[in-house]
């Protein structure tokens, strides 16, 4: 077992332990200060039982992902810390949305006009920056298709688009955090993958180092996404049917950067549509809905997002929770399939 193999599985246990650890300080300190979730009077009636749960849960997850990333990424930080940086960022602005919510006692924190502005400004800003960064660039699929000047809007659309699709997947107990552990355990396996892998013993020695470079720099990434599914796996304890604690959109608008982090970092964006299928499946139903009801003044759905619409059918949330983490996970598989025939 090689190295970068052993950083990211010592990466997920740790996240997997600070975050299923801090669950017996963060819970009780939420519910001293008050911060319980909000509900929506528009939504499913079973979840008014849910008022006054604690949020702003995701905390949890955002403190493990930084502090197993930082331990054991082994100084291969060059993408790694890019994508603390997403992560970070994009939770910073919800969890400025989840604390309006919670100071004016209502279901809605930030406009939307606002939530929007602030991921562009931030979406565009990563955007300018990866399209420079000599490990990034504007390619995104390894090295085989080169956006050019187009990567940045490109990029753009992937960012804003990731964070609102796991923010609008995070309305079922333990849902946002088990498909997302899924998905960045994927995410790491594919990555890990790639390392092992690359053929690099048929280099020449200036090619060779190179790529002992690149290899360096996705190393770190294979340890941010494995740190990220065991900060997941750790909340959890804490998130599954009946939830203790909701992550809120700290934690959600957090994981958004962080799944939009990885498709760019490690170039394979591409696949993010297939491994990420839950997550569009929500914001495709939403959209759906959205304009079938304006047009013809129909729903297409019991409600949207799609996950509510299978709640209102009579599924259990827990059923809900697993066949999306089923889905996703037969997703990733052939995502990986993909990769590794077509690299």
């Amino acid at each position: 077992m090689n190295g970068v193999t052993v950083n990211s599985l010592l990466a997920l246990i740790v996240a997997f332990g600070i975050a299923a650890l801090l669950g017996p300080v963060v819970i009780p300190l939420l519910r001293r200060l008050h911060f319980g979730q909000n509900v929506r009077d528009d939504g499913p009636k079973t979840h008014l039982q849910k008022q006054d749960t604690p949020t702003m849960g995701g905390v949890m997850i955002l403190f493990a992902v930084v502090a197993a990333t930082l331990i054991f990424s082994n100084k291969d930080y060059t993408l790694a810390v890019w994508a603390l940086l997403f992560t970070v960022l994009f939770g910073l602005v919800g969890f400025l949305d989840d604390f309006l919510k919670i100071a004016k006692k209502r279901s809605m924190g930030l406009m939307a006009w606002q939530k929007i502005a602030a991921q562009f400004v931030l979406a565009l800003g990563f955007a300018i920056a990866l399209y420079f960064h000599p490990a990034v660039g504007s390619t995104v699929w390894l090295d085989q298709a080169d956006l050019g000047i187009f990567f940045i809007p490109y990029a753009m659309f992937v960012i804003v688009a990731t964070v609102n699709s796991v923010n609008l997947i995070d309305g079922l107990d333990g849902l946002c955090s088990s498909v997302t552990a899924v998905y960045a355990l994927a995410m790491g396996l594919l990555v890990v993958l790639f390392i092992t892998t690359y053929p690099s013993a048929a280099l020449a020695p200036e090619q060779a180092v190179a790529v002992s470079g690149m290899l360096s720099n996705l190393s770190g990434m294979a340890v941010f996404a494995c740190a990220t599914a065991g900060a997941c796996l750790g909340f959890l304890i804490h998130n599954a049917y009946p939830a203790k604690v909701f992550m809120g959109d700290l934690g959600a608008f957090s994981l958004g950067g962080a799944v939009s982090a990885m498709a760019l970092l490690t170039r394979t964006s591409l696949l993010l549509p297939l491994m990420g299928i839950m997550y569009v499946a929500s914001s495709v139903s939403v959209i759906l809905q959205v304009g079938s009801y304006k047009l013809r003044h129909k729903r297409i759905f019991r409600m949207a997002p799609l996950h509510h619409h299978f709640e209102l059918g009579g599924a259990p949330e827990s059923r809900i929770v697993s066949m999306y983490s089923i889905v996703t996970a037969i997703a990733s598989a052939c995502a990986l399939l993909i990769f590794r025939f077509c690299k």
